[in-house]
């Protein structure tokens, strides 16, 4: 039943299997379970709202196939209630706190930080990044893969598929961090030292939060930095097309395409700016009022 589901999705709903459902259900029948009972385990969770609704979402696919394949003809969860979401708090970081991060990051993770900060890619984008995704005579990068838990796989989405410019301040870094690269068989950006792509929850717990206690900035995982990037470009004024492209949001088909294009001026520009803030460095062919909108930074917005 999970075989046509991704491998995330796929341990996803094992897991949901054994910590909730199958202590709740015991060896019940599927034909036995009644909507009643699910609202029951739904309702009895002591966990977040979005937790009760991704498990309810698990139930749903589960039992669409249960009863295509004619399992079950009834449906379990017809008229069960969810909670109310809450609005989650999103934790990001400023620009102030992003620079102190890259100054005091070693490498290899200052230049993972780096490209989190500036592209907005997804954590599971950066760690199935290779070194032949990056066209830095172009300054582009191309989002082709994702990996998740030491494993590679498709983009998340369709949209994620994408590619973008990187600022002059990025890219010579990028130029310098790549002679020190060490080959590995899957061409890998980051990789372990037995080949594999880097788990981003390790590098969380095992690096970023022990950097974050060190510099005294409240914590906050990979995604912190996706939030950060959208609400630098939301400060700077990026017009919402190429933002939507460069997070992987839009209808692919309105992106600037894969392999076959040059940025768009936007894009490019916004590169510049993003390199100009997260480096101090200046760019000289930034035009006088993109700095000065650059400059007017202040706490940073979440989109």
């Amino acid at each position: 039943m999970l075989s046509q589901h991704k491998p995330s999705t796929q341990a996803t709903v094992r897991s949901q299997l054994r910590k909730y459902l199958v202590p709740f259900f015991g060896k019940s029948a599927m034909r036995d379970v009644q909507p009643e009972a699910v609202q029951r385990l739904l309702s009895g969770l002591k966990v977040s709202p979005k937790t009760v609704r991704n498990l309810y979402a698990t139930l749903q696919m589960v039992w669409r196939s249960a009863r295509a394949w004619r399992y079950v003809a009834h449906d379990a969860l017809d008229g069960v209630v969810l909670p109310k979401q809450r609005k989650a708090r999103r934790f990001f970081f400023t620009i102030e706190e992003t620079q102190r991060i890259l100054s005091a990051a070693s490498e290899p993770h200052k230049t993972f930080y780096w490209l989190a900060a500036e592209t907005g890619m997804r954590a599971g984008e950066l760690c199935g990044l290779r070194v032949d995704d990056l066209d830095l005579e172009s300054s582009l990068v191309h989002v082709c893969q994702s990996a998740w838990r030491g494993r590679l796989q498709e983009p998340k989405t369709e949209n994620a598929v994408r590619a973008f410019a990187l600022s002059p301040q990025l890219v010579a870094h990028l130029k310098e961090h790549r002679r020190g690269w060490r080959p590995n068989e899957k061409r890998l950006l980051f990789a372990t030292c037995n080949g594999t792509p880097w788990d981003a929850n390790l590098l969380v717990k095992r690096k970023l939060r022990p950097l974050l206690r060190s510099l005294r900035i409240e914590g906050g995982g990979l995604h912190a930095f996706r939030h950060a990037n959208s609400s630098f470009m939301d400060r700077l004024r990026v017009p919402l097309k190429v933002r939507q492209e460069r997070l992987g949001h839009s209808d692919p088909r309105l992106t600037l395409g894969v392999y076959t294009h040059v940025a768009s001026e936007d894009d490019v520009r916004t590169a510049a700016q993003l390199g100009e803030l997260l480096s101090g460095i200046p760019c000289p062919n930034l035009p006088k009022s993109q700095k000065e909108g650059a400059a007017r930074f202040e706490q940073p917005l979440v989109n």
